[in-house]
């Protein structure tokens, strides 16, 4: 360890790092372009070639020419996202009997006016919900 200086550590350790950072923004950058919905197949075709052939160059004219798309197809995704999430869980929580009791009452009384259910099956589903 005596020919490497410490100064030498520290700028092998920026240097990895800066080229973590830029895996990360080029795979971003490709992940952009599959996922604009607004460029067609050779608008995309292009802008990839140009990441690949020219990686420095074409990911910095994709985040200057497009970096606002960027941030709102990211922002779009995270909606939808956050809202199948949330569909999901009223989904699972509504099938384990997540409403109120009233509500399941008010469910099977109109079942029962309905003619759906006989009386006594209305009793046993009310004891049901009840217990």
């Amino acid at each position: 360890m005596d020919d490497y200086p410490l100064l030498n550590v520290f700028w092998t350790m920026m240097w990895f790092f800066l080229w973590i950072m830029w895996l990360f923004l080029l795979f971003k950058v490709i992940t952009d372009i599959f996922r604009d919905h607004d460029l067609n197949g050779w608008a995309k075709a292009g802008w990839l070639i140009f990441c690949i052939l020219l990686p420095f160059l074409g990911v910095f004219v994709y985040v200057i020419a497009r970096g606002k798309g960027m941030s709102r197809r990211d922002v779009k995704q995270a909606k939808q996202s956050e809202a199948a999430f949330q569909d999901y869980i009223r989904k699972a929580a509504g099938s384990q009997g997540g409403g109120s009791a009233t509500d399941e009452l008010a469910r099977l009384a109109d079942l029962k006016a309905k003619g759906a259910i006989t009386p006594e099956e209305f009793e046993k589903a009310k004891a049901k919900v009840l217990s």
